[in-house]
């Protein structure tokens, strides 16, 4: 019976807040002498509102950064439930009961996927074909069962509805006609599992998939993992890099493409045609005559978008995947994002393992590589930083952006330009002087060297950080 509060609720009951602010601030300026011939726009302010609105994005628990270290990541953190937050629970007030799984959780809230630590059982993921009704409470969808033959009529339900029904589980065998073949099936009925006849079944499961979220849905052969080790596999892989050459894997579970094309990292054609013209960041295409309307232009141009910084520092690069030529149909990948190849999800790389003994240097949880794994770069990542240095106006004068350092040799200033900036294209290591900075230091005590130098070359030696 928990019901899930989306964004646009929470923001309206923050405008509510700025609304009731807003006419406190209005009655009060009536209640005044002067207010004989006051206009509205004298009386409203509309600052609170916003007010409580900016605060609502920019300062709540609830509103976060991104998660975009891959295209999982994104769409697992847009899936999130969390009970945490204003109007939720603490984590020191939760108990046992509210971290648990609930029989009334199956295919409403990933049973596997929820973060180790205190927040265990209190920030949740949806399950894979779960939604929310009007009222905000999650529905999951089964196939309706009339006669003991399965339909493919599908009705979404509440945990609160599907308690009087006997509900059978995706794997159960059927016949061609869709009948049950065996004369006792494995069922649910009021959150218990039991064993109903085929005339007694009300639904059937879509999916065996429909219990588990996303991330848990990605990890092949999930049925024979245990189920800790399980929730650590789906949080993991929500915290894979992108790898430099993405290869898509040879044991999948089906549903790698679906993750791709809902994350938005790779581009879809949004009309069907023919491409007129490709390079590396930008693609043409000429849409078929029986997709376009009368006066509209019956071409789609699509930018890809070339190593931009993610949230994460990861690096985002779209890559074309068709040729001038090429016909293509709505909805078809066109090009690739981060993490994807050909339109899959790619997370790691294939490599083959080998569990055996190595003279002790995979120990436990050690594991031992190749040579030829980081000669071929197999696992190789690219991230993208960026800097900002300020220079600024201090008690003891202005900072300095500058190439003149003191007591910095010139081989470690060697990548930096006449303005004491690095030089784009430089290779740097750890350690590097990018950015040459000058803050001027209080006077302190001479000593009789530097009260010399000094006097032979005047202000210059005077000291900087």
């Amino acid at each position: 019976n928990r019901r899930v509060r989306a964004v646009g609720e929470l923001a309206e009951n923050q405008f509510r807040v700025g609304l009731a602010r807003v006419e406190r601030a209005v009655k009060e300026r009536l209640g005044q002498a002067e207010s004989d011939n006051l206009m509205p726009h004298d009386l409203i302010n509309a600052k609170p509102i916003s007010a409580a609105i900016k605060e609502f994005f920019g300062s709540s628990q609830l509103s976060q950064f991104m998660d975009q270290t891959n295209p999982l990541s994104e769409v697992t953190h847009k899936r999130r439930i969390s009970a945490l937050g204003p109007g939720g629970l603490t984590r020191e007030r939760a108990g046992f009961e509210v971290r648990d799984v609930h029989p009334t959780h199956y295919g409403r809230v990933c049973p596997i996927e929820t973060p180790e630590g205190p927040n265990i059982g209190l920030i949740n993921s949806l399950a894979l074909y779960a939604r929310t009704n009007e009222y905000g409470f999650i529905e999951t969808p089964y196939r309706k069962v009339e006669g003991s033959k399965v339909s493919n009529e599908v009705d979404y339900l509440s945990a609160i509805e599907e308690s009087g029904f006997t509900i059978a589980q995706a794997n159960a065998e059927l016949d061609k006609e869709g009948r049950f073949t065996n004369d006792i099936v494995d069922s649910r009925r009021h959150n218990e599992f039991v064993l109903a006849e085929p005339a007694d079944i009300h639904y059937m499961d879509v999916s065996p998939s429909q219990v588990v979220s996303v991330a848990a849905c990605l990890i092949p052969f999930l049925e024979h993992d245990d189920a800790n080790r399980a929730l650590m596999g789906a949080n993991m892989s929500r915290q894979a890099v992108p790898c430099l050459r993405a290869e898509k894997p040879l044991v999948g579970t089906g549903i790698e493409r679906t993750v791709a094309l809902d994350s938005g990292t790779v581009v879809k054609a949004t009309r069907g045609g023919q491409i007129d013209y490709v390079d590396a960041g930008r693609i043409v295409v000429r849409v078929n005559d029986e997709e376009t309307t009368a006066g509209e232009v019956g071409v789609d141009i699509y930018n890809l978008t070339k190593y931009t910084r993610s949230n994460q520092n990861t690096n985002i690069n779209q890559r074309p995947l068709v040729k001038v030529g090429d016909v293509i149909a709505r909805e078809d990948v066109i090009a690739d994002g981060a993490s994807t190849d050909m339109g899959e999800l790619a997370l790691g790389q294939n490599v083959l393992v080998a569990f055996m003994p190595w003279n002790g240097y995979n120990y436990e949880d050690s594991i031992l590589i190749s040579e030829r794994v980081i000669a071929k770069d197999r696992f190789t990542s690219v991230h993208i930083e960026e800097l900002t240095v300020v220079a600024r106006d201090t008690k003891l004068g202005t900072e300095e952006i500058t190439r003149d350092i003191p007591n910095l040799s010139e081989v470690q200033l060697g990548r930096l330009d006449e303005c004491g900036i690095v030089h784009i294209g430089a290779e740097v290591v750890v350690g590097d002087v990018l950015v040459g900075k000058v803050t001027p230091k209080g006077e302190t005590q001479l000593t009789p060297e530097e009260k010399l130098l000094r006097a032979i070359f005047g202000e210059k030696a005077s000291d900087v950080k």
